[in-house]
């Protein structure tokens, strides 16, 4: 397989290059919780003014019909730019366009895409921990005249990123009664302002409120708010999650890079300790992100003919995870105290990297889909 740039991907390459010359921020990303999403949500918007958002969409679905490789060589630039990330909604977008009516296409990814529109996802629940198959908030049937004209949601969510302050979720719930494990599922697309929706932001260790948990008493929807069919719920997780286990399709690619080029540069500088076994653990980081790297242009290459990803996304989710781990480790140990006595994102990334083999699926899980659905090898103890 043949990694080098086309000469039209060396063209893209070069012009988006030159566009981050003139216009990424030259001024650090904000600590303080609003003001960094303010400023990312500014950035976002700037990225998708100028056509660089939504690159491997259909062009019907308001993209750029470019191939997937294109979205590795935008992370690429990113990173190479010491350029702030680009949206992780691609998970989101993907959903509804692959699951979505012709109306909620048309209706929700032009401001998803735009970041006009603020979504967060609906997944994880306080009694289900990471078996998502044992969710259960009810989306119980509204109906009238013997047609389903609603839905009524009850339960609660919790670790919702990005929940304060979305205008829309995509809610994984039981619509069901009686049903267990993956089927009488299904996805709706619900309104956070909707009566009966209360959004409670959670402060993490390092104080920052990017989670929440959300709780849903009574909140009803239309029918039309329904994604995909009836009990077609874990269908779409499944490929949901198949984007957002990702690297590339959520941009932490391009946020590794920018950590890893700040402490080359200062390494190089002199301005962090360089005891051996400090510089090896900052060369094994370089050598994971390149191997996270080689993997996701191998990932995208193969949905080159329009596939969408399958099990196999496991393989990067670990692969992330060992490089988002390692790569924070080895900069809480070159940078020493100052993490900790100083404000900055350095302790925020360190502790969301302790986080990476838990959300989105632990480690466990995706050695288990690896293990069952990649190797076909059997359950343990058949």
């Amino acid at each position: 397989m043949d990694f080098r740039d086309s000469p039209e991907e060396r063209d893209f390459r070069s012009q988006f290059r030159g566009w981050l010359t003139e216009h990424a921020p030259g001024e650090p990303i904000p600590v303080e919780p609003e003001a960094r999403a303010a400023f990312l949500l500014a950035w976002h918007r700037r990225l998708y003014a100028a056509g660089y958002v939504g690159l491997s969409f259909p062009v019907e679905s308001g993209g750029r019909g470019l191939p997937p490789t294109y979205e590795a060589i935008f992370n690429d630039e990113l990173g190479a730019a010491g350029a702030p990330p680009g949206p992780a909604f691609g998970h989101i977008a993907n959903a509804i366009r692959l699951h979505g009516s012709e109306e909620q296409r048309r209706r929700h990814l032009p401001g998803l895409l735009s970041s006009q529109v603020r979504w967060c996802q609906g997944f994880s629940e306080p009694g289900a921990g990471s078996d998502l198959a044992n969710l259960s908030t009810r989306a119980q049937a509204v109906e009238m005249n013997g047609a389903v004209t609603g839905y009524r949601i009850t339960g609660q969510k919790i670790w919702t990123s990005e929940a304060v302050g979305a205008d829309w979720c995509l809610l994984l719930a039981r619509s069901e009664p009686g049903s267990c494990r993956h089927h009488g599922i299904s996805v709706l697309l619900v309104p956070m302002r909707t009566p009966g929706i209360d959004c409670r932001a959670i402060v993490t260790a390092s104080g920052t409120r990017e989670f929440a948990e959300v709780f849903f008493d009574g909140a009803e929807v239309d029918a039309a708010n329904l994604l995909g069919r009836p009990g077609q719920g874990w269908a779409i997780a499944m490929s949901l999650l198949g984007y957002e286990r990702g690297p590339a399709d959520i941009g932490w690619v391009s946020r590794f890079a920018r950590t890893l080029r700040l402490l080359e540069d200062q390494a190089r500088a002199g301005s962090l300790r360089t005891e051996p076994a400090l510089r090896a653990a900052l060369a094994k980081a370089y050598v994971d992100l390149r191997a996270l790297q080689v993997q996701v242009q191998r990932t995208l290459s193969s949905r080159m003919d329009g596939s969408t990803p399958g099990p196999e996304g496991s393989i990067d989710k670990l692969l992330m995870t060992r490089t988002d781990q390692s790569l924070h480790r080895a900069m809480m140990d070159l940078r020493g105290a100052e993490p900790l006595l100083e404000d900055g994102l350095d302790l925020d990334l360190y502790f969301w990297s302790r986080a990476q083999s838990i959300f989105g699926g632990t480690s466990q899980i995706q050695r288990d889909i690896v293990a069952q659905r990649v190797l076909k090898l059997p359950r343990a103890g058949k």
